[in-house]
Protein backbone atom coordinates (compact mmCIF):
# COMPACT_ATOMS: atom_id res chain seq x y z
CA UNK A 1 0.00 0.00 0.00
CA UNK A 2 1.45 2.85 -0.87
CA UNK A 3 1.37 6.45 1.10
CA UNK A 4 0.18 8.54 -1.48
CA UNK A 5 -1.31 8.55 -5.25
CA UNK A 6 -0.13 10.87 -7.67
CA UNK A 7 -2.25 11.08 -11.25
CA UNK A 8 0.17 11.92 -14.02
CA UNK A 9 3.80 11.68 -15.47
CA UNK A 10 4.30 14.89 -16.74
CA UNK A 11 6.28 17.31 -15.61
CA UNK A 12 4.88 18.52 -12.70
CA UNK A 13 3.63 14.66 -11.90
CA UNK A 14 7.36 13.20 -11.96
CA UNK A 15 8.52 16.13 -10.26
CA UNK A 16 5.71 15.69 -7.33
CA UNK A 17 6.82 12.03 -7.35
CA UNK A 18 10.37 12.41 -6.90
CA UNK A 19 10.23 14.79 -4.14
CA UNK A 20 8.00 12.93 -1.93
CA UNK A 21 10.21 9.76 -2.20
CA UNK A 22 12.98 11.23 -1.90
CA UNK A 23 11.62 12.44 1.54
CA UNK A 24 10.98 8.70 2.32
CA UNK A 25 7.36 8.07 1.28
CA UNK A 26 5.95 5.54 -0.76
CA UNK A 27 4.69 6.73 -4.11
CA UNK A 28 2.49 5.03 -6.57
CA UNK A 29 2.35 6.45 -9.92
CA UNK A 30 -0.53 6.04 -12.46
CA UNK A 31 0.38 7.33 -15.93
CA UNK A 32 -2.15 6.37 -18.53
CA UNK A 33 0.08 6.39 -21.66
CA UNK A 34 1.02 4.04 -23.60
CA UNK A 35 -2.41 2.38 -23.27
CA UNK A 36 -4.08 5.51 -23.93
CA UNK A 37 -2.34 8.20 -25.20
CA UNK A 38 -3.11 12.24 -26.11
CA UNK A 39 -2.65 13.75 -29.60
CA UNK A 40 0.45 16.45 -28.30
CA UNK A 41 1.99 13.34 -27.06
CA UNK A 42 4.60 11.13 -28.96
CA UNK A 43 6.54 9.03 -26.68
CA UNK A 44 6.17 6.83 -23.64
CA UNK A 45 8.83 8.52 -22.08
CA UNK A 46 7.88 10.64 -18.28
CA UNK A 47 7.96 14.17 -18.15
CA UNK A 48 7.96 14.51 -22.17
CA UNK A 49 8.50 18.06 -23.66
CA UNK A 50 5.87 18.30 -26.06
CA UNK A 51 5.96 21.72 -28.20
CA UNK A 52 9.70 23.35 -27.64
CA UNK A 53 12.98 21.84 -26.22
CA UNK A 54 13.87 24.93 -24.43
CA UNK A 55 13.11 25.70 -21.08
CA UNK A 56 13.68 28.95 -21.81
CA UNK A 57 15.86 31.92 -20.15
CA UNK A 58 19.11 30.51 -18.64
CA UNK A 59 20.21 33.49 -16.44
CA UNK A 60 18.73 34.33 -13.32
CA UNK A 61 18.23 38.07 -14.57
CA UNK A 62 15.11 36.28 -16.11
CA UNK A 63 12.51 35.25 -13.74
CA UNK A 64 12.20 31.53 -15.34
CA UNK A 65 16.17 31.50 -14.86
CA UNK A 66 15.57 32.58 -11.01
CA UNK A 67 13.14 29.45 -10.83
CA UNK A 68 15.47 26.92 -12.39
CA UNK A 69 17.76 28.11 -10.18
CA UNK A 70 15.63 28.11 -6.83
CA UNK A 71 14.67 24.63 -8.26
CA UNK A 72 17.98 23.31 -7.98
CA UNK A 73 18.84 24.53 -4.74
CA UNK A 74 15.77 22.21 -3.64
CA UNK A 75 17.32 18.99 -5.61
CA UNK A 76 14.57 19.16 -8.48
CA UNK A 77 14.76 15.88 -10.63
CA UNK A 78 13.73 17.61 -13.87
CA UNK A 79 16.58 20.59 -13.50
CA UNK A 80 19.10 17.82 -12.68
CA UNK A 81 17.91 15.89 -16.24
CA UNK A 82 18.20 19.64 -17.57
CA UNK A 83 21.69 20.31 -16.77
CA UNK A 84 22.17 16.27 -17.85
CA UNK A 85 20.68 16.85 -21.29
CA UNK A 86 21.32 20.58 -22.19
CA UNK A 87 22.64 21.22 -25.54
CA UNK A 88 24.10 24.58 -27.04
CA UNK A 89 21.13 27.50 -28.01
CA UNK A 90 22.60 30.93 -26.94
CA UNK A 91 21.25 32.14 -23.96
CA UNK A 92 18.46 29.59 -23.35
CA UNK A 93 18.16 26.29 -22.05
CA UNK A 94 17.56 24.01 -24.27
CA UNK A 95 17.88 20.03 -23.76
CA UNK A 96 17.60 16.69 -25.96
CA UNK A 97 14.30 16.20 -25.37
CA UNK A 98 14.60 12.34 -25.69
CA UNK A 99 17.77 12.32 -23.50
CA UNK A 100 16.07 14.60 -20.99
CA UNK A 101 12.65 12.28 -20.57
CA UNK A 102 14.86 9.21 -20.79
CA UNK A 103 17.06 10.20 -17.55
CA UNK A 104 13.80 11.51 -15.53
CA UNK A 105 12.23 7.89 -16.49
CA UNK A 106 14.92 5.68 -15.63
CA UNK A 107 15.40 7.49 -12.34
CA UNK A 108 11.84 7.29 -10.99
CA UNK A 109 11.18 3.90 -12.52
CA UNK A 110 14.17 2.64 -10.94
CA UNK A 111 13.14 4.57 -7.37
CA UNK A 112 12.51 1.65 -4.54
CA UNK A 113 9.80 3.87 -3.02
CA UNK A 114 8.12 3.94 -6.57
CA UNK A 115 5.65 1.96 -8.13
CA UNK A 116 4.48 2.97 -11.70
CA UNK A 117 1.14 1.80 -12.54
CA UNK A 118 0.07 2.23 -16.09
CA UNK A 119 -3.69 2.99 -16.37
CA UNK A 120 -6.40 5.90 -17.76
CA UNK A 121 -7.61 7.12 -14.10
CA UNK A 122 -11.12 8.26 -15.19
CA UNK A 123 -12.15 9.44 -11.44
CA UNK A 124 -10.65 11.06 -8.62
CA UNK A 125 -9.25 8.27 -6.11
CA UNK A 126 -10.49 7.72 -3.34
CA UNK A 127 -6.88 7.55 -1.61
CA UNK A 128 -5.95 9.99 0.51
CA UNK A 129 -3.21 11.91 0.33
CA UNK A 130 -3.63 11.71 -3.44
CA UNK A 131 -2.07 14.66 -6.05
CA UNK A 132 -3.89 15.36 -9.53
CA UNK A 133 -1.01 16.51 -11.94
CA UNK A 134 -2.93 15.74 -15.36
CA UNK A 135 -2.03 18.59 -17.25
CA UNK A 136 -3.82 20.69 -19.66
CA UNK A 137 -4.58 18.02 -21.98
CA UNK A 138 -6.39 16.05 -19.09
CA UNK A 139 -8.95 13.44 -20.26
CA UNK A 140 -12.77 13.86 -20.33
CA UNK A 141 -13.71 11.22 -17.78
CA UNK A 142 -11.14 12.61 -15.50
CA UNK A 143 -12.22 16.47 -15.85
CA UNK A 144 -15.74 15.40 -15.27
CA UNK A 145 -14.33 14.08 -12.08
CA UNK A 146 -12.50 17.57 -11.25
CA UNK A 147 -15.47 19.24 -12.41
CA UNK A 148 -17.60 17.44 -10.11
CA UNK A 149 -15.00 17.71 -6.78
CA UNK A 150 -14.10 21.79 -7.45
CA UNK A 151 -17.42 22.44 -9.21
CA UNK A 152 -18.13 23.18 -13.05
CA UNK A 153 -17.92 26.54 -12.57
CA UNK A 154 -13.94 26.36 -11.26
CA UNK A 155 -13.25 24.61 -14.30
CA UNK A 156 -12.22 25.91 -17.42
CA UNK A 157 -11.30 24.52 -21.15
CA UNK A 158 -9.96 27.67 -22.94
CA UNK A 159 -6.85 29.75 -22.15
CA UNK A 160 -8.14 33.10 -23.82
CA UNK A 161 -5.75 35.40 -22.06
CA UNK A 162 -4.20 39.00 -23.52
CA UNK A 163 -1.27 40.20 -23.12
CA UNK A 164 0.50 41.40 -19.73
CA UNK A 165 2.70 44.24 -19.67
CA UNK A 166 5.05 45.13 -17.15
CA UNK A 167 4.25 48.67 -15.50
CA UNK A 168 7.70 50.73 -15.38
CA UNK A 169 7.90 49.77 -19.09
CA UNK A 170 5.07 52.42 -20.31
CA UNK A 171 5.38 55.42 -21.29
CA UNK A 172 3.59 57.83 -19.14
CA UNK A 173 3.65 60.68 -20.89
CA UNK A 174 1.27 58.87 -23.55
CA UNK A 175 -1.03 57.19 -21.22
CA UNK A 176 -3.30 58.57 -18.78
CA UNK A 177 -5.55 57.46 -16.02
CA UNK A 178 -9.60 57.19 -16.14
CA UNK A 179 -12.40 55.02 -16.64
CA UNK A 180 -15.71 54.80 -19.17
CA UNK A 181 -17.88 57.04 -17.67
CA UNK A 182 -16.73 58.29 -14.84
CA UNK A 183 -17.10 54.70 -13.27
CA UNK A 184 -14.42 53.96 -10.41
CA UNK A 185 -11.46 55.76 -9.64
CA UNK A 186 -9.51 56.39 -12.70
CA UNK A 187 -9.35 52.30 -12.44
CA UNK A 188 -7.70 51.96 -15.72
CA UNK A 189 -4.71 53.08 -18.15
CA UNK A 190 -5.49 54.84 -21.73
CA UNK A 191 -3.72 54.75 -24.26
CA UNK A 192 -5.18 56.84 -26.94
CA UNK A 193 -4.87 57.20 -30.19
CA UNK A 194 -5.21 59.26 -33.50
CA UNK A 195 -6.95 58.26 -36.38
CA UNK A 196 -3.89 58.04 -38.32
CA UNK A 197 -2.64 56.20 -35.62
CA UNK A 198 -5.81 53.30 -35.31
CA UNK A 199 -5.86 53.09 -39.19
CA UNK A 200 -1.65 52.23 -39.14
CA UNK A 201 -2.44 49.89 -36.40
CA UNK A 202 -5.48 48.22 -37.93
CA UNK A 203 -3.47 47.66 -40.89
CA UNK A 204 -0.82 45.88 -38.89
CA UNK A 205 -3.04 43.87 -37.28
CA UNK A 206 -4.92 42.43 -39.92
CA UNK A 207 -1.36 41.67 -41.90
CA UNK A 208 0.14 40.17 -39.18
CA UNK A 209 0.83 36.15 -38.80
CA UNK A 210 -1.43 33.82 -36.85
CA UNK A 211 -0.46 30.78 -35.21
CA UNK A 212 -1.91 27.93 -36.66
CA UNK A 213 -4.04 25.71 -34.77
CA UNK A 214 -2.57 22.17 -33.67
CA UNK A 215 -5.02 19.01 -33.50
CA UNK A 216 -5.31 19.10 -30.27
CA UNK A 217 -6.80 22.47 -30.11
CA UNK A 218 -9.98 23.78 -31.11
CA UNK A 219 -10.57 26.44 -32.84
CA UNK A 220 -13.58 27.60 -31.65
CA UNK A 221 -13.92 31.52 -30.92
CA UNK A 222 -16.86 32.10 -28.75
CA UNK A 223 -17.79 36.16 -29.08
CA UNK A 224 -16.97 36.73 -25.47
CA UNK A 225 -13.09 36.07 -26.24
CA UNK A 226 -13.43 36.99 -29.72
CA UNK A 227 -9.16 37.41 -30.84
CA UNK A 228 -8.79 41.04 -31.97
CA UNK A 229 -7.03 40.61 -35.37
CA UNK A 230 -10.52 38.17 -35.97
CA UNK A 231 -12.42 41.24 -34.63
CA UNK A 232 -10.02 43.69 -37.12
CA UNK A 233 -10.64 41.32 -40.02
CA UNK A 234 -14.70 42.10 -40.26
CA UNK A 235 -13.93 45.76 -41.02
CA UNK A 236 -12.26 48.51 -39.64
CA UNK A 237 -14.49 50.45 -37.28
CA UNK A 238 -15.20 47.07 -35.61
CA UNK A 239 -12.34 47.16 -33.02
CA UNK A 240 -13.52 51.21 -32.24
CA UNK A 241 -17.19 49.94 -31.50
CA UNK A 242 -15.94 47.46 -29.49
CA UNK A 243 -12.41 47.07 -26.75
CA UNK A 244 -10.93 50.18 -28.56
CA UNK A 245 -14.31 52.25 -28.04
CA UNK A 246 -13.09 56.03 -26.64
CA UNK A 247 -16.55 56.66 -25.34
CA UNK A 248 -16.10 58.91 -21.90
CA UNK A 249 -12.61 59.01 -21.95
CA UNK A 250 -11.48 62.14 -22.32
CA UNK A 251 -7.76 62.77 -22.82
CA UNK A 252 -6.63 65.21 -19.56
CA UNK A 253 -4.30 66.99 -22.20
CA UNK A 254 -6.46 67.34 -25.21
CA UNK A 255 -10.13 68.09 -23.34
CA UNK A 256 -11.12 65.36 -26.07
CA UNK A 257 -12.01 61.98 -26.27
CA UNK A 258 -9.30 60.18 -29.07
CA UNK A 259 -10.23 58.29 -31.91
CA UNK A 260 -9.60 55.04 -30.43
CA UNK A 261 -8.20 54.33 -27.46
CA UNK A 262 -6.58 51.16 -25.87
CA UNK A 263 -7.65 50.16 -22.07
CA UNK A 264 -4.39 48.29 -19.72
CA UNK A 265 -6.26 46.96 -16.45
CA UNK A 266 -4.05 46.06 -13.44
CA UNK A 267 -3.60 42.85 -13.29
CA UNK A 268 -1.92 42.30 -9.67
CA UNK A 269 -2.20 44.13 -6.02
CA UNK A 270 0.86 45.76 -6.23
CA UNK A 271 0.21 47.41 -9.99
CA UNK A 272 3.28 46.30 -11.51
CA UNK A 273 1.34 43.97 -13.75
CA UNK A 274 -1.09 45.23 -16.77
CA UNK A 275 -3.49 43.23 -18.68
CA UNK A 276 -4.41 45.13 -22.27
CA UNK A 277 -8.02 44.68 -22.15
CA UNK A 278 -10.15 43.05 -25.49
CA UNK A 279 -6.81 41.66 -26.69
CA UNK A 280 -6.84 37.86 -26.86
CA UNK A 281 -4.97 36.87 -29.40
CA UNK A 282 -3.96 33.87 -31.65
CA UNK A 283 -1.11 36.33 -33.65
CA UNK A 284 3.02 34.24 -33.25
CA UNK A 285 4.30 35.76 -30.81
CA UNK A 286 7.17 38.09 -32.46
CA UNK A 287 4.41 39.57 -34.12
CA UNK A 288 2.25 40.01 -30.67
CA UNK A 289 5.37 42.38 -29.59
CA UNK A 290 5.91 43.96 -33.21
CA UNK A 291 2.00 44.74 -33.69
CA UNK A 292 1.33 45.69 -29.88
CA UNK A 293 4.02 48.10 -29.61
CA UNK A 294 2.54 50.50 -32.22
CA UNK A 295 -0.15 51.24 -29.34
CA UNK A 296 0.69 54.63 -27.93
CA UNK A 297 2.78 54.36 -24.75
CA UNK A 298 3.63 50.42 -25.04
CA UNK A 299 6.28 51.45 -27.82
CA UNK A 300 8.90 49.85 -25.30
CA UNK A 301 6.73 47.55 -23.47
CA UNK A 302 7.96 44.58 -21.74
CA UNK A 303 5.73 41.84 -21.85
CA UNK A 304 5.45 39.78 -18.88
CA UNK A 305 2.79 37.19 -20.81
CA UNK A 306 1.85 36.87 -24.45
CA UNK A 307 -1.23 36.52 -25.62
CA UNK A 308 -2.62 32.61 -25.76
CA UNK A 309 -5.28 31.07 -27.11
CA UNK A 310 -5.84 27.76 -27.17
CA UNK A 311 -7.27 24.37 -25.69
CA UNK A 312 -5.99 23.91 -21.80
CA UNK A 313 -8.25 22.60 -18.80
CA UNK A 314 -7.14 24.38 -15.61
CA UNK A 315 -9.06 25.11 -12.09
CA UNK A 316 -9.79 28.22 -10.92
CA UNK A 317 -6.94 27.33 -8.01
CA UNK A 318 -7.89 31.40 -6.11
CA UNK A 319 -11.20 29.40 -5.45
CA UNK A 320 -9.91 25.88 -4.64
CA UNK A 321 -6.28 25.68 -3.63
CA UNK A 322 -4.56 26.82 -0.68
CA UNK A 323 -0.42 28.07 -1.34
CA UNK A 324 0.52 24.82 -0.31
CA UNK A 325 -1.51 23.52 -3.71
CA UNK A 326 -3.55 21.62 -1.34
CA UNK A 327 -7.22 22.03 -1.31
CA UNK A 328 -9.11 24.27 0.38
CA UNK A 329 -12.33 22.62 1.15
CA UNK A 330 -10.58 18.65 0.85
CA UNK A 331 -6.60 18.87 2.21
CA UNK A 332 -6.50 15.21 1.44
CA UNK A 333 -6.00 16.15 -1.86
CA UNK A 334 -3.43 18.03 -4.03
CA UNK A 335 -2.90 19.77 -7.44
CA UNK A 336 -0.15 20.21 -9.41
CA UNK A 337 0.78 21.32 -13.16
CA UNK A 338 -0.90 23.40 -15.80
CA UNK A 339 -3.59 22.50 -14.77
CA UNK A 340 -3.49 24.88 -11.63
CA UNK A 341 -3.07 27.84 -13.73
CA UNK A 342 0.74 28.09 -13.78
CA UNK A 343 1.79 28.28 -17.79
CA UNK A 344 5.50 27.00 -18.95
CA UNK A 345 7.22 23.88 -18.58
CA UNK A 346 9.72 25.14 -16.11
CA UNK A 347 6.44 26.61 -13.92
CA UNK A 348 4.67 23.30 -14.22
CA UNK A 349 7.96 21.41 -12.68
CA UNK A 350 8.04 23.98 -10.06
CA UNK A 351 4.74 23.63 -8.66
CA UNK A 352 5.12 19.55 -9.03
CA UNK A 353 8.49 20.26 -6.52
CA UNK A 354 5.97 22.40 -4.42
CA UNK A 355 3.41 19.60 -4.26
CA UNK A 356 5.42 17.17 -3.84
CA UNK A 357 7.09 18.35 -0.54
CA UNK A 358 4.21 19.51 0.70
CA UNK A 359 2.53 15.86 0.32
CA UNK A 360 5.48 14.34 1.56
CA UNK A 361 4.99 16.72 5.09
CA UNK A 362 0.82 15.77 5.05
CA UNK A 363 2.11 12.18 5.83
CA UNK A 364 4.71 12.65 8.07
CA UNK A 365 2.74 15.28 9.90
CA UNK A 366 4.73 17.80 9.62
CA UNK A 367 3.28 21.90 8.77
CA UNK A 368 3.09 22.18 4.95
CA UNK A 369 5.30 24.70 3.36
CA UNK A 370 4.16 28.49 2.13
CA UNK A 371 7.11 29.56 0.54
CA UNK A 372 8.23 33.49 0.97
CA UNK A 373 6.89 35.57 -2.09
CA UNK A 374 9.66 37.27 -2.27
CA UNK A 375 11.00 33.92 -4.23
CA UNK A 376 10.06 33.28 -7.37
CA UNK A 377 8.26 29.78 -6.09
CA UNK A 378 6.31 31.63 -3.65
CA UNK A 379 5.17 34.55 -5.69
CA UNK A 380 3.75 31.52 -8.52
CA UNK A 381 1.74 29.99 -5.66
CA UNK A 382 0.96 32.74 -4.41
CA UNK A 383 -0.40 34.60 -7.43
CA UNK A 384 -2.49 31.18 -8.48
CA UNK A 385 -4.27 30.97 -5.29
CA UNK A 386 -4.91 34.51 -4.54
CA UNK A 387 -8.83 34.50 -3.88
CA UNK A 388 -8.60 38.33 -4.95
CA UNK A 389 -8.40 37.52 -8.74
CA UNK A 390 -11.08 38.73 -10.82
CA UNK A 391 -9.56 37.99 -13.85
CA UNK A 392 -7.59 34.46 -13.05
CA UNK A 393 -5.82 33.23 -16.13
CA UNK A 394 -3.25 31.26 -16.42
CA UNK A 395 0.81 32.47 -15.70
CA UNK A 396 4.35 32.04 -16.25
CA UNK A 397 6.41 33.24 -13.95
CA UNK A 398 8.28 37.22 -14.31
CA UNK A 399 9.64 39.85 -12.13
CA UNK A 400 6.32 41.88 -12.05
CA UNK A 401 4.50 39.21 -9.61
CA UNK A 402 7.56 39.46 -6.72
CA UNK A 403 7.63 42.49 -5.02
CA UNK A 404 8.81 45.67 -6.00
CA UNK A 405 12.46 46.60 -4.83
CA UNK A 406 12.40 49.50 -1.63
CA UNK A 407 14.31 51.69 -4.05
CA UNK A 408 13.87 52.05 -7.52
CA UNK A 409 16.95 50.79 -10.42
CA UNK A 410 16.66 52.36 -13.59
CA UNK A 411 18.93 50.06 -15.51
CA UNK A 412 16.75 46.55 -16.24
CA UNK A 413 19.30 43.82 -15.82
CA UNK A 414 20.67 45.55 -12.41
CA UNK A 415 17.43 45.35 -11.22
CA UNK A 416 16.45 42.07 -12.03
CA UNK A 417 19.99 40.76 -10.30
CA UNK A 418 18.93 42.49 -7.51
CA UNK A 419 15.64 40.66 -6.84
CA UNK A 420 17.16 37.31 -8.16
CA UNK A 421 19.29 37.71 -5.23
CA UNK A 422 17.10 38.93 -2.87
CA UNK A 423 14.70 35.70 -3.89
CA UNK A 424 17.62 33.25 -3.58
CA UNK A 425 18.74 34.49 0.16
CA UNK A 426 15.19 34.40 1.08
CA UNK A 427 15.25 30.65 0.27
CA UNK A 428 18.15 29.57 1.82
CA UNK A 429 16.73 31.42 5.03
CA UNK A 430 13.15 29.72 4.78
CA UNK A 431 15.87 26.09 3.90
CA UNK A 432 17.40 26.18 6.95
CA UNK A 433 14.39 27.83 8.85
CA UNK A 434 12.52 23.93 7.73
CA UNK A 435 15.25 22.28 9.35
CA UNK A 436 17.24 21.74 5.91
CA UNK A 437 14.71 18.65 4.55
CA UNK A 438 14.14 21.23 1.68
CA UNK A 439 17.56 21.11 -0.23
Amino acid sequence: MSDVCIIGAGLAGSEAAWQAAQAGISVKLIEMRPGISSPAHHTNLFAELVCSNSLRAAAIENAVGLLKEEMRQMGSLIMEAADHSRIPAGGAHAVDRTAFSTYITDKISSHPLVSVVHEEIKEIPSERPCLVASGPLTSAPLERSIAQLTGQEHLYFYDAAAPIVIGDSLNYEKIYAGSRYGKGSDDYLNCPMTEQEYKQFWQALIEAETTATRDFEKAIFFEGCMPIEEMAQRGIDTMRFGPLKPVGLIDPRTGKAPYAVVQLRQDNFSATLYNIVGFQTHLKWPDQIRVFRMIPGLEQAEFARLGVMHRNTFIHSPSILQPTLQMKKENGIFFAGQITGVEGYVESASSGLVAGKNIARFCQGKELLVFPEDTAHGALCAYITDQRHKHFQPMNINFGLLPPLMNKIRDKKQKNAVIADRALRSLQKFIEKSDNDLA
